[in-house]
């Protein structure tokens, strides 16, 4: 009996000995391992996926909606409403002109002009196409096209009175108006030569002129190109004129996209085979901005 009491005592601890052997091998997947890891792969896929996603190409965002919408405001001679109540202009003929070369259909989008950065951000506009001085500001903030067109700031005033601002310090106690979030305001705020008056931001440009037309002003800082279409002899606001002697450091307009846009190499492209071929030029003289002009 104890003999195979014994024997039998061999034979377990001989089995156990295997399965310690067995246990201290290379480890083996189970097929819920298995699963773990291949969840763990498709996750990673998502997450790719997910990236891949957030850092689409702003050209491949647009053309996909088929459409631009471009962030403007209302003011002549770059977007406004003729006669028979069609959106005219030469930045509405310039942006169309340019999504024809890109394949896109242009949407016109009325924008407060001093949210034009949010707007773009939120992709509730694809750019801002109207007018646009290029700044340092905004190009550390936004893809800006290469610059197509020269402005500088002036003053507008009734025309009777024009000549009795042509220096500085000659607006004190005046009430000076301009576009809010425009370079006239930026101009009106910090250029010594308004350092006596009273600055009040508007809506538009439109609205800065308006204000002088009416004498709720005394005058206004506005684009040179609007006032081009917008004063003077043939236009509704006769009256008025521009103060001579009176300079700004010169400008350039461009269009800009949000930060990183791929879409600003396409639209300068496009720009620049519409200035070879004259179309730019035909846009600008039609609209008496032929002068103003750059090269590309």
């Amino acid at each position: 009996m104890k003999k195979f009491l014994s024997i039998l005592l061999a034979i377990l601890m001989l089995t156990m000995t295997f399965a310690l052997a067995s246990c201290g091998g290379d480890e083996v997947v189970s097929d819920s391992d298995s699963e773990s890891v291949s969840d763990t792969v498709a996750d990673d896929s998502v997450t790719d996926d997910t990236n891949a996603a957030d850092t689409e190409s702003d050209a491949a965002y647009i053309e996909g909606n088929g459409e631009m919408i471009i962030g403007i405001t209302y003011f002549e001679p770059m977007n406004y409403f003729d006669e028979n109540n069609e959106l005219v202009g030469f930045e509405t003929e310039f942006a169309t002109a340019v999504c024809e070369k890109l394949g896109v259909t242009p949407k016109f989008q009325e924008i407060d002009w001093g949210s034009k950065e949010i707007e773009l951000n939120a992709k509730g506009i694809d750019c801002i196409w109207n007018g646009m001085t290029i700044t340092e500001e905004r190009a550390a903030n936004m893809a800006i096209s290469s610059p197509y067109m020269s402005n500088e700031q002036v003053i507008i005033t009734k025309a009777d009175v024009a000549a009795n601002y042509a220096t500085a310090g000659s607006l004190d106690g005046k009430i000076v108006v301009a576009e809010a979030g425009s370079a006239g305001e930026e101009l009106a705020t910090t250029n010594e030569y308004f350092a006596g008056a009273e600055f009040i931001p508007v809506d538009t440009m439109a609205k800065a002129i308006m204000e002088v037309a009416a004498g709720t002003a005394d005058a206004c800082v506005v684009d040179y190109i609007t006032a081009l279409g917008m004063i003077g002899e043939g236009t509704d606001y006769a009256d008025l004129a521009k103060v001579d002697g009176v300079e700004f450091a010169k400008e350039e307009y461009g269009i800009a996209f949000r930060k990183g846009s791929d879409m600003v190499e396409k639209v300068n492209a496009a720009i620049a085979e519409l200035y070879a071929d004259g179309t730019l030029a035909d846009i600008a003289e039609w609209y008496n901005l032929g002068t103003q002009l750059i090269e590309q």
